[in-house]
């Protein structure tokens, strides 16, 4: 729902990998997440903007590697650490960016890490 997004950050690193992966212009993608489309509105845009050179079995790939992605320089490991720490210092589970997201998700809607 548009205004209930907490803490937003657009085209940031993460943003940024998977936009080049599938050549959708960041403006476009951010127009349609600003007009509070839902997941499966923005699912059909992404997959209909989707470079056509994408072969299903190297979007699996690549979904897989994102999926385990960590952090891997020293400024990304202490960003992710810093808020870790924040948001639930005791979790020892919070390895992958997709964890840290939903943790980050989890907290900024008022859970209870």
């Amino acid at each position: 729902m548009a205004g209930t997004n907490g803490d937003f950050h657009y085209n940031c690193p993460l943003d940024q990998r998977f936009l080049a992966f599938t050549g959708i212009i960041p403006e476009a993608l951010f127009t349609e997440i600003k007009g509070g489309k839902s997941d499966s509105e923005i699912l059909t845009f992404v997959t209909t903007h989707l470079q056509p050179n994408r072969h299903a079995s190297e979007i699996a790939a690549w979904s897989t590697w994102f999926e385990q992605l960590t952090a891997s320089s020293p400024d990304a490991r202490a960003f992710f650490n810093d808020v870790l720490r924040k948001n639930a210092a005791h979790r020892d589970d919070i390895v992958t960016w997709f964890d840290w997201l939903e943790l980050d998700d989890y907290v900024t809607f008022g859970g209870n890490p």
